[in-house]
């Protein structure tokens, strides 16, 4: 698949060298793992590219309904449903994070300053560091695994995948995608205390409401088993009656 080259006069025809004349580890892993689309076929280039732009954030998002169905199943789901709750709400915080993080940085995508890449997606004109998507899937990933240890290595498992899709295509450096692991986990794991502290007792609220389905899988009671109970003695003749009104009457 052809590759977008840079328009910027200067920019690096491939690897660029430190000061000290040793090649840069994070320009010399992007030009490896972006250099793979040279020997890919282009419809898997497209499937990469949607993937890694939208695919797997949508398969977080099932990921996460996934587990909310199954723990609602448990006796008690209430601490586990307010971990699947702080999932989405840790991903947006940590983004919402990373908006003075890029700002301040300035760091321009590497397809701007360094030729030869293939680009497998248009439109990317912001900064670079840090990635959102990296920051998002894994704020999900470490959000799941807060509620389900399970589901959660499933979501670590597939935000791994997106940061490498995301130098794959082109649009991020490695260290994009570090920076997205560690802000998105971060955020996720030193507010999850103050947030299950909160969320847990409103959760427990609502699974003793109308809306406890949310929380509470509703089950059908099972009909008890019939149980044979001992039929009423009734006397043999009316000489055993008479006999036990004559011994009440003595």
């Amino acid at each position: 698949m052809a590759g977008v080259e840079s328009a910027v006069p200067g920019a690096s025809a491939g690897p660029e060298l430190a000061v000290d004349g040793a090649s840069n580890p994070d320009i010399d892993l992007l030009y490896d793992i972006n250099g793979l689309t040279k020997s890919t076929p282009d419809w898997l280039d497209r499937a990469i590219g949607f993937v890694g732009e939208y695919g797997l954030l949508i398969a977080l998002v099932v990921l996460v309904l996934w587990c909310w169905i199954s723990v609602r199943r448990r006796p008690e789901p209430e601490v586990s449903v307010a971990g699947l709750v702080w999932a989405p709400l840790a991903a947006g915080i940590a983004v919402l994070i990373n908006i003075p993080i890029r700002g301040f940085v300035e760091r321009p995508r590497p397809f701007v300053d360094h030729s030869g890449l293939e680009l497998l997606v248009d439109g990317k004109s912001d900064f670079s560091f840090v990635s959102d998507h990296a920051t998002l899937a894994m704020a999900l990933g470490v959000g799941l695994f807060v509620a389900n240890r399970k589901f959660g290595l499933i979501g670590i498992a597939l935000a791994l995948v997106e940061g490498l899709c995301r130098v794959f295509m082109g649009v991020h450096y490695p260290t994009d995608v570090v920076g997205g692991f560690a802000l998105g986990t971060a955020t996720t794991l030193l507010l999850a205390p103050l947030a299950m502290a909160l969320l847990t007792p409103v959760v427990t609220a609502v699974s003793r409401s109308r809306a406890g389905f949310l929380v509470r899988a509703r089950r059908v009671p099972l009909p008890h088993p019939a149980v044979d109970l001992p039929e009423p003695r009734v006397a043999d003749d009316a000489t055993d009656t008479g006999s036990g009104r004559n011994d009440l009457a003595a």
